[in-house]
């Protein structure tokens, strides 16, 4: 197959995110929590691959005619920041005024995050919580905290979207990769056992997604702080 269609593959796969987002959100207005968050689970492992395809096949120089980057940044505002915001919501998970505070201040904050040109760190990871609201939310679901927590979590995040605090990107960081890539596979995996059993109380699945996003979230803090690294 010639290179060039190669890289339409990779375009038309990472629009196949589109179709799983509103698959997912069709599964949210009917109150399907489980069936929506496997939906964008499996949107989440698309993004995953479809960036070292796009890498591989130079998506930018052997189908210019469809911007990837541009792609990709709508599916991820669609996955990783409306619906789970949604979900929060009408899930009863931050009921009254501190729902509305959290979906105001996840959706206003990701879409102003999504257009900074400064994102990106030198080492290609992220500079400040790359919104990824998608794996919180799941999170939050499954360990179900009290509602000052939930509202905590989500406000202190919101914020660390704008300070110069460092976030692993799985795939692209290359210091500790061979910790980080295994553990956020070992996240999909929990992900998926927590909600296709409908997030049952005590499993230990949510366990090693509580010990995974630990990981996710402080391992580029703390490159930081070891290695005294300017963003």
């Amino acid at each position: 197959m010639p290179l060039r269609y190669k890289a339409l593959l990779v375009h038309l796969l990472t629009a196949s995110g589109a179709v799983f987002a509103m698959l997912a959100l069709l599964a949210a207005v009917d109150r399907e929590w489980s069936l929506m968050f496997l939906w964008l689970v499996v949107a989440l492992v698309v993004d995953g691959i479809d960036g070292p395809l796009a890498r591989r096949y130079d998506v930018k120089k052997n189908w210019p005619t469809y911007d990837g980057v541009l792609l990709d940044m709508i599916i991820d505002y669609l996955t990783y920041v409306f619906i789970p915001a949604y979900a929060l919501f009408k899930s009863g998970l931050l009921p009254g005024w501190p729902g509305w505070i959290a979906i105001i201040v996840i959706t206003y904050a990701s879409v102003v995050y999504f257009c900074d040109t400064r994102m990106k760190t030198k080492d290609f990871s992220f500079a400040g919580f790359p919104a990824c609201w998608n794996m919180v939310v799941l999170v939050l679901f499954a360990l179900k905290p009290p509602h000052p927590v939930t509202l905590a979590i989500i406000v202190v995040l919101a914020a660390t979207m704008f300070v110069n605090f460092k976030f692993v990107h799985p795939v692209r960081t290359e210091r500790w990769r061979i910790v980080t890539l295994p553990m956020a596979l070992a996240w999909v995996i929990f992900a998926t056992w927590s909600a296709w059993g409908n997030f049952p109380p005590q499993s230990w699945a949510h366990l090693g997604m509580l010990v995974t996003s630990l990981y996710l979230v402080s391992a580029g803090i703390l490159q930081q702080l070891i290695y005294r690294e300017e963003l």
